[in-house]
């Protein structure tokens, strides 16, 4: 069992405020601005996640980012894709994170302030999605680093916007905007960026007044077939991605 004091300044990437009601507003960044993901945020929001779902005083997530976007940016730095001990830790990491996110057992809303162009798997597992206008979904890293996109997106985006879609999605590098995103029932909502976090806590208000085990049985219900797809495609994915991240490392050192 976790207890907010514990972790709330343990990320250095990561915001994290609770309301009175339990609502927890979880806020990435990279030094006040917008995240750039990288292998030390990676490692930081396996652990992040599994603290938030022990913690049994949060009623309701709320997932944002800072600045002008989710999340856009990625680097390199802190991933070692070169050696077997390194791909193992990514390997354990992203089978670990998506299982954490699903083991949050209680409502989870995504406010995209801005672009997702990585790990926008992490949004999939939200159960409300709030974009605003200048929200674009892209699987940028992936084509990026010449890996495979295995590490949840090859399961989660057919699953949400259909087979032949979600394929599509990923082998063309599809931008989707925010009102196609809506039509296709990824987004929820499209909310002007200065009333985004305000329309996220006021559903998160709503869901926090109802009894805390029916909104806890409710996303156990909604999420379970998405734990199934997961943790019968991941660990398969990442073994898939690892041998393309292994060439394509091998490439850059050549």
């Amino acid at each position: 069992m976790s207890r907010l004091t514990d972790y709330a300044d343990k990320y250095a990437n990561v915001k994290l405020s609770r309301s009175e009601n339990g609502v927890l507003e979880v806020t990435l960044h990279t030094e006040g601005g917008k995240l750039t993901f990288n292998g030390h945020t990676h490692e930081q929001f396996t652990d992040l996640f599994h603290q938030i779902g022990e913690d049994m005083d949060n009623r309701v997530v709320i997932l944002t980012g800072s600045g002008d976007a989710f999340i856009d940016n990625i680097s390199g730095d802190g991933f070692d894709f070169f050696t077997p001990r390194g791909y193992d830790k990514i390997f354990r990491e992203g089978r670990k994170v998506l299982m954490n996110i699903l083991d949050i057992d209680v409502p989870m809303i995504a406010a995209l302030n801005g672009p997702v162009l990585v790990h926008s798997e992490y949004v999939l597992l939200c159960d409300i999605v709030l974009a605003t206008p200048e929200t674009v979904f892209q699987d940028m890293p992936h084509k990026a680093f010449g890996v495979a996109p295995n590490d949840g997106i090859h399961l989660l985006w057919p699953e949400v916007i259909g087979s032949i879609r979600g394929r599509y999605f990923t082998l063309m590098q599809q931008k989707i905007a925010a009102e196609e995103a809506k039509q296709l029932g990824v987004v929820n909502e499209i909310v002007p960026a200065d009333q985004l976090l305000a329309r996220a806590r006021e559903i998160g208000a709503l869901i926090a007044a109802q009894p805390p085990l029916t909104t806890k049985y409710t996303r156990i219900g909604l999420t379970q077939r998405l734990r199934r797809i997961v943790d019968e495609g991941i660990g398969y994915g990442l073994a898939l991605e690892g041998i393309t991240a292994a060439d394509a490392a091998r490439s850059a050192v050549a």
